[in-house]
């Protein structure tokens, strides 16, 4: 679907290449800039081929050369976005701006992926996903009221607050510069992207559901929209919020008739009637519940890990996960006409340098 997109990342870690990857399975042409040694955050040196690079194409430059900052230079020249995830000012200092690349393509979309953003307090400072999902409220209601709040692991600020408002900002900037000939400057910031993705959770707090306080709302504290352990030491998840769903919930557990079930939104009875839903579950085990309750309308599912939800029989069908360079990988999303995209393969650290390099010299290093 984006065939003849053009973007050229400077590599960094988590979000940004996450969303040039995403960019680069829904068919955008990605040429990663990286470095000849990279090291992870143990301090070890990254391994040859980063699975974050599936589809794209890998150059080696060092930025800190006037070698390595011309080929960024060229490359921008016919390209229709660059992304980089550096902390703010470092472009800058690089000779590889917004000034100094719009100077070079007018068109070109500039985009910055940070967690803090490009301006304010705390914007030089360093941090993580779940600092910024903490500072942005994003994390205030993950978990219940006796529990330290958890992010779920980088998910809620680096893919959701960031990558993804990132994909957002350059195609709109793409869009944008296709119309009036003009490039921008996209400041994705997770604070910004993981606070707009509580909108939804805001609009209940007009129709009371949305608590100040933590474990008295609905999906931090009620008993039908909860996980609960069974007796193999596995997770289960309801769902079950509707009425009609709540109550095929009671008919399957036997509770039809249970005094202590019958007011669903007695907020004040919720502490009880999930503790009892906890004594019930862990009375058997996952299995058990799933062939009882998975595919109808309790809004149930098995709490999975990737492995298992990699061989459940609908993710199978729909072809989700696959394996292939020796790992686990997710297939390609959202869908056009039904189709399940095969993304490219993984490429070694600067195994495409030769290539798009004699691109450059030849007249273009994009594919045709």
């Amino acid at each position: 679907m984006l065939s003849g997109i053009k973007i050229v990342e400077i590599c960094g870690i988590g979000p940004g290449p996450f969303c040039s990857m995403h960019l680069a399975d829904l068919g955008a042409d990605v040429i990663a800039v990286e470095r000849a040694e990279s090291m992870s955050i143990t301090g070890e040196a990254n391994a040859a081929k980063n699975p974050m690079n599936r589809g794209k194409r890998s150059v080696t430059a060092d930025l800190k050369t006037a070698e390595g900052r011309e080929t960024v230079l060229k490359l921008i020249e016919s390209a229709d976005a660059l992304i980089e995830g550096m902390r703010p000012g470092v472009m800058e200092r690089l000779g590889l701006g917004p000034d100094v690349l719009l100077a070079r393509n007018p068109k070109l979309v500039f985009g910055r992926m940070t967690g803090w953003g490009q301006y304010g307090p705390m914007a030089k400072a360093a941090g993580h996903d779940n600092n910024y999902a903490s500072l942005s409220g994003a994390m205030y209601y993950c978990g219940t009221a006796n529990e330290a709040p958890s992010a779920p692991i980088s998910l809620l600020g680096d893919i959701a607050g960031g990558a993804l408002y990132l994909a957002i900002g350059i195609l709109s900037g793409i869009l944008n510069a296709r119309a009036t000939g003009k490039g921008t400057v996209v400041d994705a910031a997770i604070v910004d992207g993981s606070a707009h993705i509580m909108g939804l959770m805001m609009n209940l707090a007009a129709k009371g559901l949305l608590k100040e306080e933590r474990g008295r709302s609905v999906h931090d504290g009620s008993h039908f929209y909860a996980t609960y352990r069974c007796a193999d030491g596995q997770y289960v998840a309801l769902g079950s919020m509707e009425p009609q769903f709540y109550a095929l919930l009671l008919e399957q557990l036997g509770l039809k008739d249970d005094p202590l079930f019958a007011k669903q939104w007695d907020q004040q009875r919720w502490p009880e009637q999930r503790a009892a839903l906890a004594k019930i579950f862990a009375g058997r085990t996952r299995a058990e519940w799933c062939d009882l309750m998975e595919g109808t309308d309790v809004c149930f599912a098995p709490v999975n890990s990737p492995r298992e939800a990699s061989k459940h029989p609908h993710m199978v069908e729909r072809g989700v996960y696959f394996e292939r360079d020796g790992m686990l990988q997710v297939s390609p999303a959202p869908r056009f006409d039904g189709k399940v995209v095969t993304p490219g393969p993984v490429p070694t650290r600067g195994e495409h340098t030769a290539e798009v390099v004699a691109g450059l010299e030849n007249g273009s290093p994009w594919r045709a």
